[in-house]
């Protein structure tokens, strides 16, 4: 059966950022495929509504409340999901994200935090994960890297955020010769997805209007659609991709959220 492949039964994940939004919809995914999950955020309570779904599923959860701009935190996720369960399979780097601003305020060490928290995150979780990864009697794995549309194409305003989640995709690249044949590495390219980043936007119906039109879709994505790609890569589904970007944006070629910044002129 195709859908077999689909299945990561007795499988631990580790999923960062997974309090709300793409984390949590993946981590409940992967624990519906079969998956046991280590789950990562700052807030105990999302944790918590999270890891009562995945039990519901008849699946185990390790909550692990942490702040993941720490980067020793982020990676001692990998020790605490080994120690829990015994094996460690599948490494969800979801976690990131920077707040757009316009060029002349984005200053140096902005930019810096935007690449640590996107990238060096990621890094410093898959490094410890890998020796983890490899150890038992299948060794291998699957790392999954959240990235955005916006380290594709350009617009204003996203110089850090941009900036960040291209080298996320391009570090998506050149861990993947790293790590193979035993460990693919691959990234989801997100549009823009109805998550609490788009609260300051939801109740703005010309907002979500004009998101929607100038996606060729004509909507706004789900945490769904996220994680159906996550479940993919992670997935024997996906055991012929590496090093590859599933572009979940809806078929996005400019950005579809407009911070209206103007030119800048003469002081």
């Amino acid at each position: 059966m195709i859908l077999d492949r689909f299945k990561v039964d007795g499988q631990v994940a580790v999923i960062t950022g997974a309090g709300r939004g793409i984390g949590a919809g993946s981590a409940i995914a992967l624990a519906e495929a079969g998956a046991d999950v280590v789950i990562s955020a700052r807030h105990s309570s999302q944790l918590a509504e999270v890891a009562e779904k995945v039990e519901a599923l008849g699946r185990r959860a390790l909550v692990v409340k942490a702040d993941l701009s720490d980067l020793e935190h982020t990676a001692g996720l990998a020790q605490a999901a080994y120690d829990e369960f015994g094996r460690l399979d599948i490494i969800v780097n979801n976690v990131g994200g920077t707040m757009p601003l316009p060029f002349l305020d984005t200053d140096e060490n902005f930019l810096i935090d935007a690449f640590k928290f996107n990238v060096a995150t990621a890094h410093a979780l898959t490094r410890a994960a890998v020796p983890l990864m490899l150890t038992g009697e299948n060794p291998g794995g699957s790392i999954v890297n959240i990235s955005s549309v916006i380290g594709r194409v350009s617009g204003r305003g996203y110089s850090a955020y941009g900036t960040a989640k291209a080298a996320l995709t391009h570090w998506t690249r050149l861990v993947s010769k790293d790590l193979a044949p035993l460990i693919r590495v691959n990234a989801i390219g997100t549009g823009s997805i109805m998550t609490s980043a788009l609260d300051y936007v939801a109740t703005d119906e010309a907002v979500m209007t004009e998101l929607a039109e100038k996606t060729t879709m004509q909507r706004v994505g789900q945490v769904e659609d996220i994680a159906a790609a996550v479940v993919y890569l992670a997935s024997q589904a996906g055991s012929f991709l590496t090093g590859k970007v599933i572009e979940a944006d809806g078929g996005l070629d400019i950005p579809n959220l407009d911070f209206k910044l103007p030119d800048l002129g003469p002081s």
